[in-house]
């Protein structure tokens, strides 16, 4: 599987040994491209169009939202990037749809192709789904094993799952573990001192905290931080009022690890028997999943 580049274009090409390949296009026209000898690129060039209403529609919401912040405030354009993240959410269901549909039409590489360019955050049912369908499938080819890899460990931390349990030190050494909070919906929120994003999110944090500590949830922040006193201030400092965790060791932590935590903030929600019931909602969302959740 390759892309071939022409100009700021990119265009996908499955090549199978032996096949003696021809592809032509036009910077005049990229769009229109031409492959001979490739049964799988030629499918490809069905899925190209979606593809590409894809992409136009991330570039018009990320333009958007460049025009909407100017002459805004730091707090005005937090709240709009929590907007638009939604809305990019919601934008992109159709390209998920799209993806799955091409992908049971066609059982091949190219259909794999399509499933490949999803957003995990976006589409991780359906690539669990998938993966579970080509179990026996493309066994020889590496790049599909890869991606059987890695959809197999997302599997674990996926929404429906438990949360691998863990323990960690408080600030005053208290051993504190996560299934302590059984019984309650926890907020379990990966932070550090040094993270901008992390310490705008904390003050929206903060005020859902207090608005629904009394009705059955809490927070359980575990920081990515490697200096006790930058970490610790900064729990004084945003007015955290609920308990932290942290071994101390930034990106090497096992906890880290075993949430394959890739960057920060992230965080998942857990219900009552501790199974992950969503990840990585941004204020708004939480608090809509809260009034939902605890309404009940």
């Amino acid at each position: 599987m390759l892309t071939v580049r022409v100009g700021n274009n990119t265009y996908p090409v499955i090549l199978t040994p032996g096949e003696k390949v021809s592809f032509r296009t036009d910077l005049q026209n990229p769009e229109q491209y031409e492959v001979e000898g490739s049964a799988l690129s030629l499918t490809l060039k069905e899925f190209a169009p979606i593809k590409a209403r894809k992409e136009f529609v991330e570039d018009s919401l990320q333009s958007a939202f460049v025009r909407s912040i100017g002459g805004k405030s730091e707090s005005e354009i937090d709240a709009l990037r929590s907007d638009y993240l939604i809305r990019y959410k919601d934008a992109m269901k159709f390209y998920v749809q799209e993806a799955v549909s091409f992908a049971k039409q066609h059982k091949d590489l190219a259909g794999f192709y399509a499933m490949s360019t999803l957003d995990p955050e976006l589409a991780e049912n359906e690539l669990i789904a998938y993966v579970e369908e080509i179990k026996d499938l493309f066994t020889d080819n590496a790049m599909v094993n890869q991606f059987r890899e890695e959809v197999e460990k997302m599997k674990r931390l996926a929404v429906g799952q438990p949360a691998p349990d863990f323990e960690a030190y408080t600030p005053n050494n208290k051993t504190v573990k996560l299934s302590d909070y059984r019984g309650k919906y926890v907020l379990l929120d990966f932070w550090a001192s040094w993270c901008m994003p992390c310490r705008k999110e904390n003050p929206n944090l903060v005020r859902i905290y207090h608005a629904f500590k009394d009705q059955g949830f809490d927070i359980l922040g575990v920081s990515l931080d490697n200096n006790p006193g930058s970490w610790m201030r900064a729990i004084e400092d945003d007015k955290l009022a609920w308990t932290n965790v942290s071994d101390l060791k930034a990106w090497s932590s096992d906890l880290i690890i075993n949430y394959r935590i890739k960057a920060i903030p992230a965080s998942f929600v857990l219900d009552p028997e501790g199974k992950i019931i969503a990840k990585n909602l941004r204020s708004a969302e939480l608090e809509a999943l809260l009034k939902k959740v605890l309404e009940k």
